[in-house]
């Protein structure tokens, strides 16, 4: 085994330790069960790590990561993390997390195949194409790329309130908020882009079922 690999199971054993050094029962309370308040759904770029960004304990947020936050709403992997977090654990919030210099926006900004991913990158080019006309008068590529990198955490944040998971949980009177940052990789701060999404009549009429 390479020692990479090796020191990533000695770092576990020191974390452990760290815990119960503060508190000898940590991981028998984890053990009986969650009750997170946040559902994440974040990049899946390596610098971008949920838990110390907000600087938040095991057991206060359930996660779900992919390449640029996508809410896809074939993806069921995505909709089975949403089903659980909303209906299971009843949380309440759920935050969509993009960064910037995200690789998978960027990659939709241009034309490169890259392989497999070029079917997801597909879905974030729809993004452009619905703010095309903004984008396209930007005339700075690093603001370009920044602005949509805003645009798509707010397109994922609708799309969320679009769901059938999320309407049935307000149609139930469930206390539940969407919310829309991103994060700056090169700085560690989060900018709060100010979409709050917290009834289905916050969307255009077309997309509010009736149950």
């Amino acid at each position: 085994m390479s020692d990479f690999y090796k020191s990533l199971l000695k770092n576990n054993k020191k974390w452990v330790q760290s815990k119960l050094d503060l508190d000898p029962q940590y991981f028998k309370k984890l053990a009986n069960g969650q009750q997170p308040p946040l559902l994440w759904i974040g990049c899946a770029d390596s610098r971008v790590p949920a838990n110390e960004i907000i600087g938040a304990q095991p057991g206060e947020v359930f996660v779900h990561r992919n390449i640029a936050n996508m809410i896809v709403h074939s993806d069921m992997n995505m909709l089975s993390v949403l089903d659980y977090a909303v209906s299971v654990l009843k949380v309440k919030h759920v935050i969509v997390c993009g960064h910037y210099g995200c690789g998978g926006v960027k990659a939709a900004m241009g034309n490169q195949s890259i392989g497999v991913i070029d079917n997801w990158i597909r879905h974030i080019k729809d993004v452009y194409r619905l703010h095309k006309k903004q984008l396209d008068s930007i005339e700075d590529e690093e603001k370009r790329f920044d602005t949509f990198v805003e645009l798509n955490v707010k397109e994922q944040v609708f799309d969320l309130a679009k769901t059938s998971i999320v309407q049935t949980a307000w149609k139930n009177n469930q206390e539940l908020t969407l919310h829309g940052w991103a994060y700056g990789v090169g700085s560690g701060i989060v900018n709060d882009l100010k979409v709050n999404i917290s009834n289905d009549q916050q969307l255009e009429e077309v997309y509010q079922l009736n149950f």
